[in-house]
């Protein structure tokens, strides 16, 4: 089975694929960013649903684990991430691939033990639960393979 972990952006999208096994091992297959370079609004939001679509052709997951929003001080990008959320979640659905969706301290708990782990525990939690040491990814993509990482802990 196969999960795709979504973290939402703006202007970067981070992604992660793991992969579960009949033992029930989890293990890396893939991570990333999605950059976004347009920087007219509309058309950002229609080349993220385009990369994440490609993410999901490519990689056929079985689920789609995304992070909803946080609490925001700036209204004006919790807005701007808020619309590119829904793009991912509309992407998502079109697939046909159930969601899950995870609040950002509920992650951290799965994950670390912790709900308000920092970046740092996070990153080695997911390389401890892979058994990959030498996964050098930046935070939005190990964000991402842990919403993976929860998805299908809880689907499979």
């Amino acid at each position: 089975m196969i999960a795709l972990g979504i973290d939402p952006g703006t202007r970067r999208i981070g992604y992660g694929i793991v992969e579960k096994k009949n033992d029930n091992t989890v293990c890396f297959v893939a991570a990333g960013i999605l950059e976004i370079k347009s920087s007219e609004d509309i058309m950002a939001l229609a080349e993220a649903k385009k990369g994440i679509t490609a993410v999901i052709k490519k990689y056929k997951p079985d689920i789609i684990g995304i992070e909803k929003l946080y609490f925001a001080k700036n209204q004006k990008t919790a807005m701007a991430v808020a619309q590119a959320r829904g793009v991912l979640l509309l992407a998502a659905y079109e697939s046909g691939v159930p969601i899950k969706e995870y609040a950002p301290n509920e992650i951290k708990l799965g994950i670390a033990g912790y709900g308000f782990a920092d970046k740092k525990a996070i990153l080695k939690m997911v390389r401890l639960i892979l058994g990959k040491e030498d996964i050098k990814v930046i935070d939005d993509a190990s964000d991402a393979l842990a919403g993976a990482i929860m998805a299908i802990n809880e689907r499979y």
